[in-house]
């Protein structure tokens, strides 16, 4: 207990590292690296103070993890120490799979592989350097050990990681729809039948939150600046790949290049130790300082797409009202697509870099994934959805969809 800490949170006040393990953990490369990725990726340039990282988020995550499991065994239920340690660790470490600027550059970066898998490679070398400590915390973060309901602690519509980064990116947007009541949620837990659940008195807190959910998706996640900057973002590390895939020499730090030159996927990832040391070395100042540098580089399509980016010079973006096809969208983002290949002078190959389109969904509820199970006062166990009066079905797939027309405009 000798390196035992206190950590000052903004959001929660107090956190504490209980024990060695989890602070030998806190101070592996994996984990340090998250304090140089932003949590919302390009969200500060929509909210200037969003500027919190994976880091933060993953101790508050842990920190409300520790306060689920002390509620959890004041109702009885048995969890061991080991277990504890073991469920804190995984969450402590489910974001080390993020690329720079978090899920701007999933599958760009890696392609074809999500961040849950990138964490569990990184996860389990962690585990072999320190013989098999984290086999537990691996198994739990799979879904693969016995008790269900700590997965669910994890990863599930009611998890401890959506509590965070929700009141975590409220407070620093300054979105106060964001704000939730966790602290009630996390007294109102229980577990039947190997699953979390909800006393009926909870049920409240439980819309809310949902309801808060939603908010912070259409007002920041899916905002539509951020998806300009995203789609130009991943535009430019795109272009970048292309030129060098021509035989172009290009600036860019040795992570960031390892990953430009050659195609990293999830077939071969996890099998490519080199690739896996880049990753773990690659943190958003990698692309932004190449980006600065391509902004005066002999490509146009490259310099106009990384100046604009640096200086904010975002493409316009335009929702596209009614049930909107892909087709469709596509048609459109050809026809301004025209208009620009012709104003910047670029080859009518290169135009598809200027002009593009994307569809976004927000689901409040998810009827497929883990459903949020509540306990009545009977003492009988019900879907959320059939017992709150405010979370119908029409109301959670009511204005779920969006359409965006983004594209270069002078």
């Amino acid at each position: 207990m000798g390196k035992r800490k206190i950590i000052n949170d903004a959001v929660h006040g107090f956190i504490s590292i209980p024990n060695d393990f989890l602070y030998e953990l806190l101070q592996h490369r994996f984990m340090q690296r998250l304090n140089r990725i932003k949590q919302l990726g390009v969200s500060a340039m929509v909210y200037p103070s969003a500027t919190h990282t994976r880091f933060q988020h993953s101790l508050g995550a842990m920190h409300l993890t520790s306060e689920a499991v002390k509620e959890l065994r004041l109702k009885g239920h048995n969890i061991s120490d080991h277990e504890e340690k073991a469920v804190m660790a995984a969450i402590l470490l489910h974001d080390i799979g993020h690329c720079p600027y978090s899920h701007v550059l999933e599958n760009i970066i890696v392609g074809n592989i999500r961040h849950e898998r990138i964490s569990d490679i990184l996860m389990q070398q962690i585990s072999d350097e320190m013989g098999g400590q984290l086999d537990t915390a691996i198994r739990i973060f799979r879904n693969e050990y016995p008790k269900h309901f700590l997965h669910q602690l994890i990863s599930s519509q009611l998890d401890m990681d959506r509590f965070d980064y929700l009141m975590r990116d409220s407070f620093f947007t300054g979105v106060v729809e964001g704000s939730i009541g966790s602290a009630r949620i996390i007294k109102m837990l229980d577990v039947a039948n190997d699953s979390l659940v909800v006393e009926q008195k909870g049920m409240l807190s439980v819309e809310n939150y949902l309801i808060s959910r939603r908010f912070m998706y259409w007002q920041v996640y899916f905002h539509k600046t951020s998806i300009a900057a995203e789609i130009m973002l991943r535009n430019i590390i795109r272009r970048a790949k292309e030129l060098i895939g021509k035989g172009q020499k290009l600036f860019g730090t040795p992570a960031l290049l390892y990953f430009l030159e050659n195609d990293i996927n999830a077939t071969n990832f996890a099998s490519d130790e080199l690739a896996i040391e880049k990753f773990a070395e690659m943190d958003d100042a990698d692309i932004i300082a190449s980006i600065k540098v391509w902004s005066n580089h002999n490509d146009k399509v490259l310099a106009i797409l990384s100046c604009n980016f640096i200086d904010r010079r975002l493409f316009k973006t335009s929702s596209v009202a009614g049930e909107t096809d892909r087709a469709t969208l596509e048609h459109l983002a050809r026809e301004k697509e025209k208009h620009i290949v012709s104003q910047l002078g670029i080859d009518k190959c290169d135009g598809h870099y200027f002009s593009s389109y994307q569809i976004v969904e927000n689901d409040t509820y998810n009827f497929t994934d883990d459903k949020i199970m509540v306990r009545l006062s009977d003492g009988s166990i019900s879907d959320l959805s059939a017992s709150s009066s405010i979370l119908t079905p029409q109301s959670l797939h009511y204005d779920t969809r969006k359409c965006h027309l983004c594209y270069y405009q002078a």
